[in-house]
């Protein structure tokens, strides 16, 4: 083999490896670019989780309170009704007690 032989092969051994260094570097921009999108995908995702599950527990929480706001409601009614009755009651006695006072005067 020629001299010209030896520095040719090494010329093209030369170009050969600069190809490779090139497409490893393009692979890896690639695959940084493909992680970094799929952990922005992952954040946003858990995210919405997140959002997801707070707006879950405010539901919930929300509707509990509700309906116990609608039994205090409903107890609350049913005392001041009995206060009403009660008052109609007194009230009627004591309308009778000054119509009797005022009679037997």
């Amino acid at each position: 083999m020629g001299l010209s032989n030896v520095l040719q092969s090494i010329k093209d051994a030369e170009e050969s490896a600069d190809a490779k260094i090139a497409s490893s570097k393009e692979e890896a921009a690639k695959i940084i670019a493909d992680a970094r999108k799929e952990a922005s995908e992952i954040i946003q995702s858990a995210q919405d989780g997140a959002v997801s599950s707070t707006v879950s527990t405010l539901d919930s929480a929300r509707n509990k309170a509700g309906k116990e706001a609608e039994g205090v409601q409903a107890e609350g009614a049913k005392a001041v009704e009995g206060i009403q009755s009660s008052a109609g009651d007194r009230r009627a006695a004591a309308v009778q007690l000054v119509i009797d006072s005022l009679m037997s005067n």
